[in-house]
């Protein structure tokens, strides 16, 4: 975890620990199924372990880590129908929730969609990979925030939370940045068209095909495991949701 950085005053020290964990299991520096000890934790951190223990416990109620007896703590490895099951709710909710959120929009608010985009491209330009998952999820949580529902804006959250702390990322592995910044373009051009329906389409696209991209990733790296289950899972479901 040599690019972990020490945490900075200010903020609650337990929000900031939590914080830098999460970044670290996002990026892969905390990998799925090792050990790690508390004491390495804060000593790579600079702090206590009473701030860490804190996050590591907070991070357990969330299922992204197990705390083991005498062995430290886990990242804990996302199954495929945990996967499916995330995506199913996504499916789901997005659309629909992406359409008012296209009816509701200001033309300023269409104007900082754009801005958002364009930190996507940005970022993906400059082959930033962590910055381009940021702006990719500042963009979508923003579109489904101008619906009006803060509780289902945080559950996506949540949900993707889930996906990217667990390190399961479709770029680079699958997919580049670029790619990521252009399955954006639909939607874009169906808010300025303000054509909800079209959002709502683009969105229930992109999302469907996230999820069969991440489910194809994870299973060519598991030995045995196929993945037709799974992606017709998420095919069925898109299908019954149009």
């Amino acid at each position: 975890m040599s690019s972990m950085q020490p945490v900075t005053t200010g903020a609650s020290l337990t929000n900031q620990v939590t914080d830098m964990l999460r970044a670290a299991i996002t990026s892969g520096e905390m990998r799925p199924g090792e050990h790690y000890s508390a004491i390495g934790l804060s000593q790579r951190l600079g702090v206590s372990r009473t701030p860490v223990r804190e996050a590591l416990q907070l991070l357990e109620k969330e299922g992204i880590v197990r705390i083991e007896k005498n062995r430290g703590v886990r990242v804990i490895q996302m199954s495929l129908d945990e996967i499916v099951q995330i995506f199913q709710i996504r499916i789901i909710l997005e659309p629909p929730a992406a359409a008012r959120g296209a009816e509701a929009a200001t033309d300023e608010d269409l104007r900082h969609i754009q801005v958002l985009h364009g930190r996507i491209l940005d970022a993906a330009a400059a082959g930033d990979g962590p910055r381009t998952l940021q702006a990719d999820k500042d963009f979508h949580l923003f579109l489904l925030g101008l619906a009006g529902n803060p509780r289902l804006t945080d559950l996506d959250r949540e949900l993707r939370n889930l996906v990217l702390t667990r390190g399961l990322v479709t770029i680079p592995n699958t997919r580049s940045g670029q790619d990521l910044a252009d399955d954006r373009r639909e939607i874009i051009d169906a808010l300025l068209r303000r054509d909800c329906e079209a959002v709502a389409l683009a969105v229930r696209a992109h999302v469907t095909r996230t999820a069969k991209l991440l489910i194809t990733g994870v299973s060519a790296h598991t030995p045995g495991l196929s993945a037709d289950e799974y992606l017709l899972k998420i095919d069925q479901l898109s299908r019954h949701c149009q």
